[in-house]
């Protein structure tokens, strides 16, 4: 009997050693409670928290010679500290400008509709050279603008094309404006190039402001939320700009190869 309550004294501790471990260190919200997973029905500030946590995690996984880990943050769960749907649309807004202007402006053989766009100011205020004349292309070699409707304005329409940096020399004809359509040669193609990277380097300023702008927005909220959750927003609107950067620098690329040849 003694050695069987001798073999029995070890249970205890073995069983205690089995049970399953109670996890430490549960993120928590402010009220206290633990949020082991987001669940439905359950505290979404907890859920919040959560997923903000394990965002943090990859902040400090970064090490030497490591890239650092990619942060994306639900919409949904900072809509009361800024919009991030909005701040995209807005990125890809400005992209699509920069394909617009590419399309319309930056062509090796000069269209009507490279004349489009071109803003021609006058006493009144400042027009897209479409709106005061009728644009049409006679032959491969020679377009024509009509200003018969504002004849006023066609100095102040010539002097645009003029200006407008397509190396056009127009010729004005009563209301009539001839716009001789140059040969491609490769100084005029290094200048197309010139003039998309200036595009670029404008659409990029463009975005810039957009990142300060949801910055700005984001930092409205520092007294609201942890400098944790500001830092990965930070991050992520970041990030969202370097993508939308990377995007336009592909375009360039790929315009200036067309434009070269």
């Amino acid at each position: 009997m003694a050695l069987a309550l001798r073999c029995l004294r070890p249970l205890p501790p073995l069983l205690l050693r089995s049970a399953p471990a109670v996890p430490r260190g549960l993120p928590r919200s402010p009220g206290g409670c633990p949020a082991p997973l987001p669940l439905p029905g359950g505290c979404s500030r907890c859920a919040q928290h959560l997923l903000l946590s394990r965002q943090l995690a990859t902040k400090k996984a970064k090490g030497k010679g490591q890239s650092q880990a990619k942060v994306n943050i639900s919409a949904a769960l900072v809509e009361d500290i800024i919009n991030l749907e909005e701040t995209s649309e807005d990125m890809q807004a400005v992209i699509e400008a920069l394909k617009e202007d590419f399309s319309r402006n930056l062509s090796v053989r000069t269209s009507p509709g490279a004349l489009d766009s071109i803003t021609v100011v006058t006493k009144d205020g400042k027009f897209p050279l479409n709106q005061l004349g009728q644009i049409s292309q006679k032959s491969p070699q020679l377009l024509t603008v009509n200003m018969a409707s504002f004849p006023e304005s066609t100095a102040a329409a010539a002097k645009a094309i003029r200006e407008s940096g397509m190396n056009l020399n127009p010729e004005v004809d009563g209301t009539v404006i001839r716009v001789p359509v140059p040969k491609v040669t490769r100084e005029h193609r290094e200048s197309l190039a010139k003039l998309a990277k200036q595009a670029t380097n404008k659409s990029k300023e463009a975005l810039r402001k957009v990142r300060s702008k949801s910055i700005t927005q984001v930092k409205k909220s520092k007294n609201k939320v942890s400098e944790d959750t500001i830092w990965l927003l930070e991050k992520q609107i970041q990030q969202m700009a370097d993508e939308a950067a990377a995007e336009m620098d592909k375009l360039l690329a790929a315009k200036t190869k067309e434009l070269l040849g």
